[in-house]
């Protein structure tokens, strides 16, 4: 496969989520958020994978914004497990920011594949 920016930031993030999702439960005993944060941010990837290897151009653009739409989900998921303090400032900055440049792209192939269309 040729390399695709969006999958691998995607396949990244949701490994992180992953990861902060286990030691969530491991070491704060929280099931509720982290398992939303959970499957929205594993879902991203998912959905960029399937809009890749859709049947046509309509099947990327209906996929594609289900992955902006998880992307954002995320985003609410860490805002507030930061503001319940499940999550310290330097941690939210980090998968933030992993976060905010996922939301860029899939914002900018989204709008793009619309108007191409």
């Amino acid at each position: 496969m040729k390399e695709n920016v969006i999958r691998e930031k995607s396949f990244s993030f949701a490994l992180d989520i992953v990861y902060l999702y286990k030691e969530l439960v491991k070491s704060e005993n929280e099931y509720i958020m982290s398992r939303q944060l959970l499957e929205s941010g594993t879902s991203i990837g998912a959905n960029i994978r399937e809009a890749e290897f859709g049947q046509n151009r309509l099947d990327f653009i209906n996929k594609m914004p289900i992955s902006l739409k998880e992307a954002n989900e995320t985003y609410y998921w860490l805002d507030l497990l930061h503001a319940t303090e499940y999550i310290d400032k330097v941690e939210y900055e980090h998968y933030k920011s992993k976060s905010t440049e996922i939301l860029k792209l899939l914002v900018s192939i989204v709008k793009s594949a619309k108007n191409n269309f």
